[in-house]
């Protein structure tokens, strides 16, 4: 055991010494915070002169070096505990990233600046009369996060696409939320030495030559999209934790603020009753677990709303629109509306300082505005009975809530009128930035309880019912798709059948259970992806009963990457074929390292085993999470560099990897640094694996050259020990070695595909693509569209188009012509 122990102990010792010799920056500016938050007694509460800032000490004390001492002391065992967090996290990436010395002059330049720049703001609003720096003027600060921020936002444009997408938008983020709602100087000087980090990041990259990045895949916008909405809707909790609440954006929140009894009742003794006192009595009267609840309410709706648009739900985006537009609709009439507001201690920032004001709206309006520039991401809708279940659940509850709350307001009015109870009742639904809590009323009880917080009950019920609705699936969906895959196993759908369990995809089968065919409809064409997956006796049944279903429904069939062998049924029925790819498969029997025909990929599998290559056969549900983080930032590099839409359809992206059927190969580097990594979705023939399919194909810059050709063979070896017979490549859409049209009609458009092929080569490579698999010595195995009629190609080809970029926008699609005209 002894021996155990210290083996483990040598491990972690050596693992904390290297983490030292990479971060010496991190780790000695930490250690010094803790020095002289101990030294200076700052952690129990504190202030000594001379070592924090404001705009007295630097205006009239003229201590000059304050703007840097103050980077170097920790104010509270919080504010410490915050700077370790960043500084051996974040800070230790930035300085991985950009250098130990970069990182200093990072610390330095963009602390200093920060808090210089936060001076003069404060000075000049000070001086102009403004309440919102006199109340936090005369308070010194003492911040290291202030610098570290700036390093960070500095060290991020060293970094990936993916990390230096997600520092800046997140951070940012969180940044303006903390200053908008907490207001206090500490919270204004850090985004400004943020914002000083993201200037010097620039200009010290500026000679630095980098690939673009052009855009996010549609699963990474969707993670930040929802990732902001979700910190822009931090602010109560923000007050709540911090307990301060100055920032233009704090009367969203006034309830968390809580009452000030002792004040109150200390105005009553001096002023016997006066309207202050009154007022005060009233609203800590009136005041209860309602008004916290509902200044909750944004932070809760845009959670739920933020957890919703992680999934690409419509129901999601269109609750994240409308909490942003009402809370700038309500922020403009509460600072337009003198008469709406609280006349008690409420100090009314909006008003002192008009430039906060037009932030606090503008805020919750960008958000509105980037919401609907990236609604294609957010297409997934929910079930219609899902959505009949939530309309009614919230609309009986705001029925029974709005009219038994009249009846108590009429019932205890002394001029009971219709239209002022509706007016009482109807306030209670909304936040405390413009709901008051009204008068005192003589009821008690649980009728006290439904008056006072019936706002927060139903808006409780509100999101019990939309996460209900975000999580409502259609039951026949999820049937149809676990039984298509059963049917998959048990019977032949090809070696690209897998292609009919993606998240988008609908099923049919065949009343006998015999045949299933997997489709989506686009613009009424109904797409069978595949082939057929039944046994082959039942082709042309299963055939003609989908074409009758489609029929029914009003649909124009046809079957894109279709098999050869499914030709002579659909020959029968009139119909035509045109070849639209070449697929290219492996038969592992045969597949060799040895001889001249595999020189190819001879050559790069074994440098790459001499290199220290190592591979890892696995599944994404047993991933390490350090490889799963360095997986989405391969992917999301390769995307980013891409002016072009990302495609789909039959081009899978991480999101497919995470089926527990799909198992994947990574390529590691002898650093642990992931290379390459391809994903190989099952083939089943009658219960049986028989085979695997290549999906996902993503290689890091400065990779081993050759680094694909290494994962596929040590793929196709993994597979053949496994005593699998067969491995395919998959095909590349549009490109193809022979010509699969007999009639003049078909030669026309097998000339014009080729046509196209051609033309979007140089935007997507599938030529390229075809040519790199055969250095794998395939079997090539045309795919085929098959289609009724001449007449239907030009809708059919909008269709399958629509199918691969179901998102794409219109600067995409203009984006990709500037490619082919190019």
């Amino acid at each position: 055991m002894s021996e155990t122990l210290r083996t483990t102990a040598d491990a972690v010792g050596r693992r904390v010494a290297r983490y030292v010799r990479q971060h010496p920056f991190a780790v000695s500016l930490s250690a010094l915070l803790v020095i002289t938050g101990l030294s200076f007694g700052t952690l129990w509460g504190r202030r000594p002169i001379g070592l924090g800032v404001s705009p007295l000490v630097l205006g009239r004390e003229r201590q000059w070096w304050t703007p840097l001492t103050s980077l170097l002391v920790p104010n509270s065992w919080g504010g410490l505990l915050l700077a370790l967090l960043l500084a051996l996290t974040l800070l230790a990436y930035a300085e991985r990233l950009m250098g130990t010395l970069r990182v200093v002059v990072s610390f330095l330049v963009t602390g200093v600046l920060g808090v210089l720049l936060g001076v003069g703001i404060q000075s000049l609003a000070w001086s102009w009369g403004q309440v919102w720096a006199r109340i936090d003027a005369r308070g010194v600060v003492f911040d290291p996060s202030i610098g570290i921020l700036g390093a960070i936002l500095a060290g991020s444009a060293y970094a990936p696409a993916l990390y230096r997408r997600r520092i800046r938008l997140l951070g940012l983020s969180l940044l303006v939320t903390f200053t908008l709602y907490g207001g206090d100087a500490d919270s204004v000087y850090r985004l400004l030495a943020a914002l000083a980090g993201l200037l010097l990041g620039v200009v010290l990259t500026s000679g630095t030559p980098r690939p673009a990045a052009y855009r996010s895949s549609y699963r990474e916008t969707r993670t930040l999209i929802a990732a902001m909405v979700a910190v822009t809707g931090l602010g109560p909790l923000i007050v709540l934790l911090t307990g301060v609440g100055i920032g233009p954006l704090a009367p969203v929140v006034a309830g968390l603020r809580g009452v000030d009894i002792s004040g109150i009742a200390d105005a009553c003794a001096r002023n016997n009753a006066s309207a202050h006192c009154v007022a005060g009595v009233t609203t800590a009267f009136a005041a209860g677990t309602g008004v916290v609840l509902m200044s909750l309410v944004p932070l809760l709706l845009s959670l739920i709303a933020a957890w919703g648009l992680r999934s690409g739900r419509r129901a999601a985006w269109f609750l994240a629109i409308g909490v942003n537009a009402v809370m700038a609709l309500l922020t403009g009439i509460s600072v337009a509306v003198h008469s709406l507001k609280e006349t008690t201690d409420v100090v009314e920032i909006d008003r002192q300082f008009p430039g906060f004001s037009v932030l606090a709206i503008l805020i919750p309006v960008g958000m509105c505005i980037l919401l609907a520039l990236t609604h294609r991401r957010f297409a997934v809708r929910a079930s219609r009975r899902a959505a009949r279940r939530f309309a009614l659940t919230i609309g009986i509850a705001f029925l029974v809530l709005t009219t038994t709350n009249m009846i108590l307001v009429t019932a205890v009015s002394r001029s009971p009128s219709f239209w002022s109870s509706l007016g009482t009742t109807l306030r209670r639904f909304l936040p405390t930035i413009i709901g008051r809590p009204g008068s005192h009323t003589p009821l008690t009880g649980f009728a006290l309880v439904l008056h006072r917080d019936v706002g927060a009950v139903f808006w409780i019920v509100f999101a019990v019912a939309m996460i209900g609705l975000l999580l409502g699936r259609s039951r026949k969906t999820v049937e149809d798709a676990e039984r298509f895959r059963t049917q998959l196993r048990e019977t032949d759908g090809g070696t690209l059948g897998f292609l009919g369990t993606w998240e988008g995809t609908e099923h049919w089968f065949t009343r006998d259970g015999r045949g299933a065919v997997a489709y989506r409809v686009v613009n009424d064409i109904a797409i069978a992806v595949g082939d057929p997956v039944c046994t082959p006796g039942d082709a042309a049944q299963t055939v003609r009963g989908f074409l009758d279903f489609c029929d029914a429904n009003a649909w124009t069939p046809v079957f894109y990457s279709t098999h050869e062998e499914f030709r002579p049924v659909f020959r029968a029925l009139g119909w035509r074929d045109i070849s639209v790819a070449e697929e290219t498969v492996v038969p592992l029997d045969r597949f060799e390292l040895t001889g001249k025909v595999w020189t190819k990929v001879r050559q790069p599998y074994n440098r790459g085993q001499r290199d220290g290559l190592t591979t890892l056969w696995t599944t994404w549900e047993k991933l390490p999470a350090g490889l799963v983080a360095q997986l989405d930032a391969l992917s999301e590099q390769w995307i980013a560099e891409k002016a072009l839409p990302e495609m789909r359809f039959t081009l899978g992206g991480v999101e497919e990897l995470k089926d527990p059927d799909v198992e994947i190969l990574l390529a590691i580097g002898p650093q642990g640094e992931l290379q390459a990594v391809t994903s190989w979705m099952p083939v089943w023939r009658e219960g049986e694996l028989i085979g695997r399919t290549l999906d996902f194909m993503r290689r890091a810059d400065g990779a081993m050259p050759g680094v694909m050709e290494f994962a596929i063979a040590s793929a196709a070896l993994h597979m053949k020990e496994q005593g699998l017979a067969v491995m395919s490549l998959s095909g590349a859409p549009l490109a193809q070695t022979v010509d699969g049209s007999a009639d003049a009609e078909g030669d026309t458009i097998t000339r014009l595909l080729g046509w196209l092929s051609r033309v979007l080569e140089p935007a997507y490579g599938f030529a390229s693509l075809l040519r790199y698999k055969g250095k794998f010595n395939p079997e090539y195995r045309p795919m085929y569209l098959f289609y009724a009629d001449n007449s239907q190609l030009p809708a059919i080809g909008l269709a399958i188009g629509r199918a691969y970029l179901p998102d794409a926008s219109p600067a995409e699609y203009v984006a990709l012509a500037r490619s082919l005209a190019g």
